[in-house]
């Protein structure tokens, strides 16, 4: 029996040597990718040829793809999205699918709120102003008392409700794909333009689908109050990336925290505004969690393997 194993994502037992271990234990060969970032198409293909699973990444699994690695059954995915997986094109080809869904949620939230402090006390910007010998206090916003407004209330933005509503914050959401039970009592459903009109902050916390494409674009960015900042650590194309370039620079937002790209590595024009802080897609990157998603990824692919 095939007995090798592909580790797209670029970071992979770097904190534990665990899930590696859990492989070798269960009788698996392994291969690493050394590139340090998201895989391109060939790159992958040069990876995963003649492998049995993959413990993949957020690079694609179109079907294309999927035609030049006729050995694999099992893609386990180490993240909580799938939309970079064709679910369709797996299921025509019996390949089993799985994501890690408990893992990242409270990292990405963390991260959220570090984000939405950061902008808010502008503190990157001061810091890049003071290693230039620039001494310049810039006044800040508290968090205390802003309307924030969650788009997507699965998991993630369910964990960044709760967070974010223990610091005194008034929280409303609107996502037409879940019944918002798990956070009813504290926050209120409303629709997407009632949600941009009334929020100091706007975070975004769905997956990159069709109808999620651009969901914001100039339009929704011309909806959100001049004071408010925009928070995206859920997938890039979510937010028309030339659209809210245009809004910072004519200071039609207050700022925005990016971490997800159309595109990444990013080298966009992004870059060259103060009001906005980047990140290179590090949602789930605490030690803590990624551990437990790697764990539970190879998990997840052992059964799948062994079901």
């Amino acid at each position: 029996m095939l007995k090798k194993i592909a580790i797209a994502t670029s970071s992979f037992g770097q904190f534990d040597v665990q899930p590696l271990k859990i492989l070798e234990k269960n009788g698996f060969s392994f291969v690493l990718n050394k590139e340090g970032r998201t895989l391109k198409r060939e790159e992958l293909l040069t990876l995963a040829q003649g492998c049995l699973g993959v413990i993949a990444g957020t690079e694609p699994y179109n079907q294309e793809t999927l035609e030049y690695l006729p050995d694999l059954r099992i893609i386990s995915r180490c993240g909580s999205g799938t939309d970079n997986l064709d679910l369709q094109a797996c299921e025509r080809r019996g390949i089993k699918t799985f994501k890690t869904s408990d893992g990242p949620q409270r990292a990405v939230a963390e991260l959220v709120v570090g984000l939405i402090l950061n902008v808010l006390r502008q503190l990157s910007l001061m810091d890049r102003e003071l290693r230039r010998g620039i001494w310049q206090k810039r006044m800040g916003s508290l968090l205390l008392g802003k309307n924030v407004g969650i788009i997507g209330l699965g998991q993630v933005g369910t964990e960044v409700a709760f967070l974010l509503k223990a610091m005194g914050t008034n929280i409303c959401y609107f996502d037409p794909w879940t019944d918002g039970k798990t956070a009813a009592g504290f926050v209120r459903q409303a629709d997407l333009y009632e949600l941009l009109k009334v929020s100091d902050i706007v975070s975004l916390h769905v997956p990159l689908t069709e109808k999620t494409k651009y969901l914001i674009g100039e339009k929704e960015l011309a909806a959100m109050p001049k004071q408010a900042i925009l928070i995206n650590c859920s997938r890039g194309g979510i937010v028309d990336e030339t659209a809210l370039y245009q809004a910072l620079q004519e200071k039609k937002l207050a700022g925005a925290a990016v971490d997800v790209f159309e595109q990444e590595p990013y080298q966009g024009p992004l870059v060259e505004l103060d009001n906005v802080l980047l990140t290179p897609h590090i949602g789930s990157y605490a030690k803590e969690a990624r551990i437990k998603m790697e764990v539970d990824a190879v998990n997840n692919l052992l059964s799948g393997l062994n079901g």
